[in-house]
């Protein structure tokens, strides 16, 4: 048996894969808001309202990539445009912030601990699940409706989100010889935007038989 067979169509687009992705995602989801509760609390008591959104980066792409899955279990495409666009942004968004935030909280988490940071299991647990987000986005891509435009408008929602986090503190929270190196570690992760991006696009252009130059 290949080893190509264990990501290809047939593994990958059955039901009970989608199924068990899908349920994996969903706790997953869950269980990074609670993660995040009491920077969401703290935000909320200092911060303006709007800001909230911003604070949970990974549970969002896996929201947004749980979504995905569930577009792929119903199969049916949207029948209207602005329902097809839709479908396309939200995959869009789950596959460049799983890339995304699945490499940077590998990182961030390595980079602490290569300063001193305690690591423990929960740490270890992050690590591989993260690892996870990436690699099934660049995994499914292929399989969905995503194009040129779609990954720009995300890539734009992560800069966004990235300008927000810098500017106002809301980023999440680090290991703590992190703090020291902030600067380095706010350009790490603007430049790990654009390496999203450019994976993503790349992913796609490949899929559609395409080099970047000419999509």
């Amino acid at each position: 048996m290949p080893l190509s067979w264990f990501w290809s169509r047939e593994i990958l687009m059955s039901r009970r894969m989608l199924w068990m992705l899908l349920v994996i995602n969903i706790l997953g989801t869950i269980y990074g808001y609670i993660w995040y509760g009491e920077q969401l609390i703290q935000t909320a008591s200092e911060k303006p309202i709007w800001m909230l959104v911003f604070v949970p980066d990974s549970p969002t792409a896996s929201l947004f990539f749980s979504i995905s899955l569930i577009y792929m279990l119903l199969y049916d495409s949207p029948k209207s445009k602005l329902g097809q666009a839709l479908r396309s942004i939200i995959e869009a968004l789950g596959v460049v912030t799983s890339v995304k935030y699945g490499i940077w909280a590998v990182a961030m988490i390595v980079a602490g601990s290569s300063m001193g940071s305690p690591t423990g299991w929960q740490d270890w647990m992050l690590i591989g699940s993260h690892l996870g987000m990436a690699i099934e986005g660049l995994l499914y891509v292929r399989f969905m409706r995503v194009g040129a435009i779609a990954i720009g408008v995300a890539t734009g929602w992560l800069l966004l989100n990235d300008t927000i986090d810098y500017q106002f503190d809301v980023f999440p929270w680090l290991p703590r010889p992190l703090y020291d190196v902030l600067p380095i570690v706010c350009v790490c992760t603007f430049a790990l935007t654009l390496f999203s991006w450019i994976v993503s696009r790349a992913a796609v252009a490949y899929r559609d038989g395409k080099t970047i130059v000419r999509a």
